[in-house]
């Protein structure tokens, strides 16, 4: 299953991986679905996450993967309850092959909706649709969401099953309803987006010492940023925006006179506002914040990240944990508090929808911003932590689906890659190589087409699982009067 995923790219062998876990828990007991479930959800994490032991090593990466594993065992046991408690309360070819199909898919997609958001904000890496940002099945996004393909995926692999699994059934009928269905998927028409113009934007990747670890001296990350910036200067570009990553800055601008001096000079020297992040400070707590600064002016507005990374970012109930691990919670000094700004810059008139690192994967944020009017979205992130492993490509891949699911070109800017430029439709406009000092320019298109996806996702994501959860509550009952 980790292979569908980038930086193999196999996306058909995501389709194997989930026909793998559903054959394994037929006609299961409910321990035995428990087991087999836990065993793959930590097979598929442990590789496919590998990329954390990089920032705290082992530790945390095994935690994560155990917690996530926990989430894929429940899932199981209520999939291979389906599979027993269903198939006895619908026992016709049309439940078998129309009914059993979406319970099962409802329920996958349940659990990947739970483990998304819960706990401590959850841990949205790892679904299943954030294989398919290429293939047939990229342009259901824009229809769907994410949650709305990941159902969508379970349920064609488990009628495929079902149809094999119905020997008694007619052939002819088996082979209409999987090549119909499959038909169907296939033959969604991309949805429409009206492109309204072009914002000329520069993407300054710094390659700057800008991991959690990384020894350097007070002002390094800026300085570095800053010479990447310095061809621009004399390049002759008429730019609307200049945009640098997460981190870009390790001096707070508002709070150094120095760092708010090289921010008016940038701004001053491309004639354009500049959009970057830093921590900032107010009061006692920490933000990690994007600014948006204009010459003259200091910081116009800012977005701090709504969602910081629990055991990265923060700590939540660091009383309870630390004992646990003191040593590597003890590496975690500094608190992020979460944000409660807007999503959204007005850059001279341009509507631009701000998100930092992991908000790339919360489906809530991102939405957001395009309901708030953006036209385009900015993706500032520093992947340093995660080294030349999978993690800045798997990052760059959920990208290009926020791109097809939302309609809007997405500016992704790293400290140290990956960084691209992504079109409405999840093409490439422009990238860097990592761990390069580089500039990206392009006239990125913009809209404010609102995509199906955007009111319709999370209604469909709850309707799904709600209907998988529910429909399963009734076959139980069910189950028990025929025991009676």
């Amino acid at each position: 299953m980790d292979a569908g995923f980038p930086d193999r790219d196999l996306w058909p062998l995501t389709f194997v991986g989930i026909a793998l876990v559903l054959l394994s828990l037929i006609d299961r007991r409910p321990r035995t679905a428990l087991l087999l479930g836990f065993v793959a959800g930590m097979s598929f994490y442990l590789i496919h996450i590998e990329w954390a032991t990089l920032f705290l090593g082992p530790v945390p990466m095994l935690a994560l993967s155990f917690l996530q594993s926990l989430f894929v065992a429940v899932g199981a046991l209520l999939i291979s309850l389906a599979y027993r408690w269903c198939a006895s309360a619908w026992p016709s070819t049309l439940g078998r092959l129309g009914l059993l199909p979406l319970i099962v898919a409802g329920l996958w997609t349940a659990r990947e909706a739970i483990s998304s958001t819960w706990p401590y904000g959850g841990f949205a890496w790892g679904r299943a649709s954030l294989s398919q940002f290429q293939g047939p099945f990229s342009d259901l996004f824009a229809w769907l969401g994410v949650s709305g393909v990941s159902f969508v995926m379970v349920a064609l692999v488990a009628l495929a099953i079902e149809a094999v699994r119905l020997g008694s059934a007619p052939r002819l009928l088996r082979g209409v309803v999987v090549v119909g269905a499959l038909g169907a998927v296939v033959l969604v028409p991309v949805f429409p987006v009206l492109l309204q113009g072009t914002s000329t934007i520069a993407a300054v990747q710094g390659n700057g010492k800008a991991a959690y670890f990384d020894t350097r001296e007070q002002g390094d990350l800026l300085t570095a940023q800053f010479e990447a910036t310095e061809p621009l200067f004399d390049a002759g570009y008429d730019l609307d925006m200049v945009v640098w990553p997460e981190g870009a800055t390790d001096i707070d601008p508002l709070q150094s006179a120095y760092a708010a001096g090289v921010f008016d000079y940038v701004s001053e020297r491309l004639d354009a506002p500049l959009i970057a992040g830093a921590i900032t400070q107010r009061g006692d707590k920490f933000f990690n914040t994007s600014l948006l600064w204009e010459a003259g002016e200091g910081a116009v507005d800012y977005y701090d990240k709504k969602h910081p990374v629990p055991f990265g970012e923060y700590v939540p109930d660091r009383e309870f944990w630390e004992p646990f691990a003191p040593d590597l919670i003890g590496l975690i000094g500094r608190e992020y508090t979460p944000g409660t700004t807007d999503t959204v810059f007005d850059v001279n008139g341009t509507i631009a929808g701000i998100n930092i690192c992991f908000d790339i994967t919360d489906d809530a944020v991102m939405t957001d911003a395009v309901r708030s009017g953006a036209q385009v979205l900015l993706a500032q992130t520093n992947n340093a932590d995660f080294g030349r492993t999978d993690e800045s490509v798997q990052q760059l891949a959920i990208a290009r689906i926020r791109a097809l699911e939302l309609g809007r070109s997405v500016v992704n800017i790293s400290t140290v890659g990956t960084s691209a430029i992504i079109a409405p439709d999840g093409s490439i406009i422009d990238q860097l190589t990592s761990y390069t000092a580089d500039v990206m320019v392009a006239e990125v298109p913009l809209s404010t087409t609102v995509t199906p996806a955007v009111p319709l996702g999370r209604a469909l994501e709850i309707f799904v699982s709600g209907f998988g959860l529910a429909a399963l509550a009734i076959a139980s009952t069910t189950e028990r009067k025929r025991r009676v």
